[in-house]
């Protein structure tokens, strides 16, 4: 059997509830034609880089499939036809990653790379400066003309 990594994105209005029984009737489909679903990664609400269906956010599910050809096909058809599922996309791979993906790994941490923990104090620059510092720019004080004449 062939290896495949799925990901599909469900409607912001639907409840975490709902999108669980969505991911669990799709693993039923794949079980159903002789296939194993290995890993359900949901990654949360997130936002989309453009509107579909008039939705700006949208529930996003990894699926790790290992089955047959034919039950992916009757997977996606049970897909385009659901009124919640906005977007799918199937890839075959060679081997099925083990452990948390990379958006999970990653969700906790800034651009930079680093982990987000406000709770050791404020948060710094490369040059080591706070960014509190970085976003205001220091000015150096006016003294009073009136100081100036005298």
């Amino acid at each position: 059997m062939a290896f495949y990594e799925n990901v599909f994105i469900v409607r912001q209005d639907v409840t975490s509830a709902q999108v669980e029984g969505l991911t669990e009737h799709f693993a039923g489909i794949i079980a159903a034609q002789g296939g194993n679903v290995t890993k359900k990664e949901p990654w949360g609400l997130r936002s989309l880089a453009y509107k579909i269906k008039k939705n700006r956010k949208g529930h996003f599910v990894l699926l790790n499939i290992d089955g047959p050809a034919a039950a992916v096909q009757e997977m996606e058809r049970n897909m385009r036809i659901h009124e919640d599922v906005l977007r799918y996309l199937t890839v075959r791979v060679e081997a099925l990653e083990e452990g948390p993906s990379a958006i999970l790994v990653n969700k906790g941490r800034d651009r930079d790379g680093r982990d987000r923990d406000f709770r050791d104090g404020p948060r710094r620059d490369r040059d080591g400066r706070d960014r509190d510092d970085r976003l205001r720019p220091a000015r150096e004080p006016v003294a009073d003309a009136a100081e100036g004449d005298a």
